[in-house]
């Protein structure tokens, strides 16, 4: 009868020497892991340096709003900048569930110039869904985290004063019933929120100067309120890559080339040509950098953890828009 090896023995040492390697094998994977954290955090560190301390407006909107992990992923980041000192400010449409609202009551559903017209009748529905729902849903995920969240409308405090807008659609004025055009801010409810350490989520819903209740864009509602609280950013969500360099009203761009940065008079030029839904926010960017906000940035709102990978990565995405800049030549930028 043979006797077992001893631990000591050719067979123990074998499978010492697998076992260690194995061990150095999950180390260095650690490590690994480990090093490229770091290396994220590190890249991270230039923009905390900057934006420390300074307000960021950020228009969510898009798939960013309907669908549950995105919506989960935007209030971490929401959160994370808050903890790191930025001082974020939330402005929300809710185009999606508005029209779905709508729709169940048997109420028509029109845009003009990729503008909602909004009758009376729907206009109590537009306020009750941005305000009493949509806005609830966004703080409450924001609040998971922390008592940070409070929830307002544009007619809280007067933060934003609204008249009655109208739209040119083929040379011709177009009535587009209680939709507003943001003719002043008053944001101080917002600045003492973001004092005291919260987080402002304000729904695009606008008073009249007689008690009227408008309907306001709110990538126009969020490019105002950027202005106002003299912003070091605007951040909008939407739910294309960026401004497309060959998207010109078409159903789709010709390419995936996507515009990184361009001038507010670059994009002044091209904005007669865009697609209706880009219009609105085009203008908007172009709206905050011609009223002195450092950038404006389009980004995919269908990217998870979009907002940290625009503040705090080198390379950025979207499209940014930045101040002054020289009409192009023909043919535009891309």
């Amino acid at each position: 009868m043979t006797a077992a090896p001893s631990a000591g023995g050719p067979a123990g040492a074998a499978g010492a020497a697998a076992d260690g390697a194995a061990g150095a094998g999950v180390l260095a994977s650690d490590r690994a892991d480990a090093l490229a954290k770091a290396a994220t955090l590190i890249e991270a560190l230039p923009w905390l340096e900057r934006f420390h301390g300074q307000t960021i407006v950020i228009k969510l909107g898009g798939n960013a709003m309907t669908d549950q992990a995105l919506r989960v992923a935007f209030a971490q980041d929401v959160v994370f900048l808050r903890y790191v000192g930025l001082l974020p400010v939330v402005v929300h449409g809710g185009g999606p569930q508005i029209s779905a609202q709508l729709d169940k009551l048997g109420m028509p559903v029109t845009f003009r110039a990729g503008l909602r017209v909004t009758t009376p009748e729907a206009m109590d529905v537009v306020r009750m869904v941005l305000t009493g729902q949509v806005n609830r849903d966004v703080v409450g995920l924001i609040n998971q985290h922390g008592p940070f969240a409070v929830g307002m409308s544009g007619e809280d405090a007067q933060l934003l004063t609204a008249s009655r807008a109208h739209a040119t659609v083929d040379g011709e004025l177009v009535d587009l019933g209680q939709v507003g055009q943001i003719d002043s801010v008053n944001p101080g409810a917002v600045a003492a929120l973001l004092a005291d350490g919260r987080i402002p989520v304000i729904s695009s819903v606008a008073c009249g100067a007689g008690g009227e209740i408008y309907n306001v864009n709110a990538d126009t509602a969020a490019a105002a309120l950027a202005v106002a609280l003299g912003a070091a950013k605007l951040v909008v969500l939407t739910d294309v890559p960026g401004l497309y360099a060959d998207w010109r009203g078409a159903a789709a761009p010709a390419s995936g080339q996507v515009i990184s940065e361009l001038t507010a008079a670059e994009l002044t030029a091209l904005l007669p040509a865009l697609s209706d839904g880009m219009i609105p926010k085009m203008e908007a960017c172009l709206t905050a950098v011609s009223g002195g906000v450092p950038q404006a940035h389009v980004v995919d709102g269908r990217l998870p953890h979009v907002v940290l990978l625009e503040i705090f990565t080198d390379s950025g995405v979207g499209t940014m828009v930045v101040p002054g800049g020289q009409p192009p030549q023909a043919g535009g930028p891309g």
